[in-house]
Formats: C-alpha cells, structure tokens, sequence
C-alpha cells in the first residue's frame, strides 16, 4: 500500500516538470525554399519530429533566448484581466472548450507574466481543476469578487454570462478609476512642477542675484530680502529638505498601509473635501451599487454579496458601512432600511433601493444607481478640470511671477533713484 501511494505523489510531480518552452526554427520545404519560426514544444526533437510531419526539413532548432531588459515583462493589472475575461466570455459564447480559449489567449499575449499565468490557469484545468479553483491560486490578479462570480456562474452553469458581466463591470470600474485618477493627478503634478521650479530658482538663480544686488550697497526691499533668506537656506539645508521629505512621504505611505485608523481618517477627511469630497462619494456610491448589482445578479447570497462588495467601494467608511449593513440584513432587515442606518446613503439611493427589493428587481434598480452616480462623476471631473485651469494659472502666477518680481524689485528701486 505504500508503494502505491509513493506512487501517486510522484505522478503530478513528473507531470508538472514538462513545460513546454518557446524554440526558434530554420529549415526547407520540399521544393528548397528557407523558412523560419518560433513554435512552443517540449524539446528540440519533438519539434524537429513535428515540423517533419508538416514536410519542413529542419535545419537549427534552438530555445528562444530570453531578452537582456524586460524579460519578466510588467505586473498583470487589473485592465489586462477585464480583457482576459472579456476573450473567455466571447469564445465560450462561441462555443470554443474553455482549455482552447486559455489556449488561444495565452500564446496571443506578448506579456510574458500574463502568459505564464494563462498557460499554469489552463493546465490546471486540463489537470481536473475547476476554473474557480485554477484562478483562486493567483489571488492577487483574481480579488476575492472575481473569484465568488465564478464560483457562482459555474455552479449555475452560466459561466460565460458571468464572465461577460464581469468584464463589463471591471471596464466599468475601471473607467470610473481613470476619472478620479484623472480629477486628482492633474492639479497634483502641476503643483509639484511649480514647487519644483521654485526650488530651481531659490537654489541656481536667486545666488546670482544676490551677487549683483551686494554690489548696490543699498538695503534691499523686504519682499526681496525675504526671497534672499530663503535662497539662502535652501542652499545651505536643501539637501535635509529632501531627505525630511522623502522620509515623511514614506512614513505616510508606510502608516496608511498598516494603520486601519489612519486609513478611515484619511478617507472621512477626503469626503469632506470641497468638490473633491463630492466626487469621492458618487464614486464610492456607484461602485458599491455597481458591485452589489453584479454579485447579486451572479447569484451570490446577498449577505456574502455585501461582504465581498465592502471592500470594493475604495474607501474605508463606507466599507466599514456596508460591513454594518451586511450584519443588519443578516438579522432580517431589509437593504434599504439597513442603508438608511447608515447616515451615509443619499435619500435617492435608499428609495431606489427599496423600489428593487419590493419589485424584486434589486439588481436592475442598482445597475440604474451605479450608471447615474458614475455620470456624476463624469460631470463633476470635467467640470473640475475647467475649474482648477484658471486656479492652476494664478498658483503659478502667484509662486513663480511673485519670485520674479520679488527679483526685479531692488532694480526698480534704483531705476527710481536714478531717474
């Protein structure tokens, strides 16, 4: 009996070592002419037997080699697997088996870490696995939504439906990402340009000014003098600024990513934020709608659809909301009564909510929910782009011009005199 169990280990071992690897080919056909190729294989030999079998002579057979830069290619994002569901979804609807689908995507992809990923989804299907239990070994790059949507859409035997729904809603998300990206990067980089241009300034050109001002002999102008002492500093501390700066960014970064406290402080200050605070609630409201909708459609329990979707809608007070309002309707309380509670929903949403669950339609009336409040997000983002142009122009003015003529004062003083 022990054999035969040192055996059975032994089996997926021996399997699991033969991959097949990328070879690069030279050979003729039967009438002499050269060709050339890169085909995946196991070996050498079985690729030269193979290319025979097509009526290729083969000539130098030989592993692609690896590039010098970039070989482990870039980390798979979270718009590379709304694509790759997107592919499955639309082959499978054409009837293509899954493992010809995983097939096809994985030797289209030029991303070598998303190829390796499809090809080890694909083997472990051809091993038996389910695609559930294939995806939930890449936890990173499948969340813990993605993988409970296709848990439920294999269980339902729908699973190319729920592989579309979810393309459709990581698109969707995505999209909404880019905008708040978009509302908040912008203004940020233009700061940071302008602090940075200042320092240039304070540090390079202020000194040269300073050398032809001491040749006056006359007091400088206190605007002036107040640029000088600066420039000064800079020169003498700028580089204990950019380390206190460096350090205090990171620590930031370091306490956001470890402290639970700091992290649904930060994110009650940002929603209280004018303008930017509105567009960080329409977001968290849509993605909260967006993302119930979907997991409720899919046909997972709407208890455990709450506690996935909680850390889905980007910020922390409303995950910790929506975790209140999963533990209420675990109780019996209905959505939008357990929403009301909350002090956090606005009064269209619960009523909305409460329409869907009477007309037992909850996921349709929450889809309406996400589309309007992710064109409020659109709205409020380009409206804030118009908005911030003339703000941005009059903090450069004011930064960098004021610098400029804080300069100049000193020669419009002796120009004065003078005259």
């Amino acid at each position: 009996m022990s054999v035969s169990r040192s055996a059975i280990k032994k089996e997926p071992v021996a399997r699991a070592t033969i991959e097949l690897q990328p070879f690069v080919w030279v050979g003729t056909d039967k009438r002499g002419v050269k060709m050339k190729g890169e085909q995946l294989a196991k070996n050498a030999n079985l690729l030269r037997a193979e290319l025979r079998r097509q009526g290729i002579n083969p000539g130098q057979v030989k592993p692609k080699p690896k590039p010098l830069f970039g070989a482990a290619g870039k980390a798979v994002g979270a718009k590379d697997i709304a694509f790759f569901s997107r592919q499955m979804a639309t082959m499978m609807k054409s009837g293509v088996p899954i493992v010809s689908a995983l097939e096809i995507i994985g030797s289209g992809h030029k991303n070598p870490r998303m190829k390796k990923m499809v090809d080890g989804i694909r083997t472990d299907i051809e091993g038996g696995s389910s695609l559930y239990e294939a995806v939930s070994k890449h936890p990173v790059q499948f969340d813990e939504l993605y993988r409970n949507l296709v848990r439920a859409g294999e269980g339902a035997g729908v699973l190319e439906t729920v592989l579309d729904t979810v393309a459709t809603y990581k698109e969707n998300i995505e999209s909404l990402k880019g905008k708040i990206k978009k509302a908040l990067f912008y203004p940020a980089m233009v700061v940071v340009v302008a602090l940075l241009v200042s320092a240039i300034m304070l540090i390079f050109v202020v000194p040269q000014f300073e050398e032809v001002f001491s040749g006056f002999g006359a007091e400088l102008p206190a605007f002036t003098q107040m640029i000088v002492n600066l420039s000064r500093f800079m020169v003498s501390w700028w580089w204990l600024m950019a380390i206190v700066l460096v350090g205090t960014c990171v620590a930031l970064v370091m306490s956001y990513k470890r402290s639970l406290k700091m992290q649904h402080t930060l994110d009650r200050l940002i929603l209280k934020v004018p303008v930017i605070g509105q567009i960080m609630n329409n977001s968290a409201i849509a993605r909260f709608a967006r993302t119930t909708a979907v997991t409720f459609k899919a046909g997972v329990p709407l208890v455990e659809a709450l506690g996935i979707v909680a850390g889905a809608t980007g910020n922390k007070v409303y995950e910790e909301a929506v975790l209140r309002m999963r533990d209420d309707v675990s109780v019996g309380y209905p959505v939008n009564m357990a929403m009301k509670q909350q002090n956090l929903f606005p009064h269209m949403v619960i009523q909305m909510t409460g329409i869907g669950e009477e007309a037992g339609a909850l996921d349709a009336m929450l889809f309406k929910v996400a589309e309007y409040y992710e064109q409020e997000v659109n709205n409020a983002v380009d409206a804030l782009s118009s908005l911030l142009e003339p703000m941005i122009m009059v903090f450069i003015g004011v930064v960098v011009g004021g610098m400029v003529i804080g300069m100049y004062l000193p020669i419009f003083k002796l120009g004065a005199v003078v005259g």
